[in-house]
């Protein structure tokens, strides 16, 4: 496996963490970022890398720096 491929797994689990951390669901993220509970979800599995944009809106919604989540 390339260690890119490992990538969203990273960032998801990273996600996970931050937002149990301020104690909000998948879907209250998901309502704050503006996109679907199923969509975090696959975010934080791993199974999709979020545009530059979406990790940029869940990091505001998290309330730390995008970078904080690479």
């Amino acid at each position: 496996m390339r260690s890119n491929a490992r990538l969203p797994r990273v960032i998801g689990d990273k996600i996970q963490k931050q937002r149990k951390q301020l104690s909000y669901t998948q879907e209250e993220l998901a309502e704050k970022v503006g996109i679907s509970r199923a969509y975090m979800g696959f975010i934080e599995q791993g199974r999709y890398a979020p545009s530059l944009e979406v990790l940029e809106k869940i990091a505001k919604a998290l309330k730390i720096q995008a970078k904080d989540l690479l």
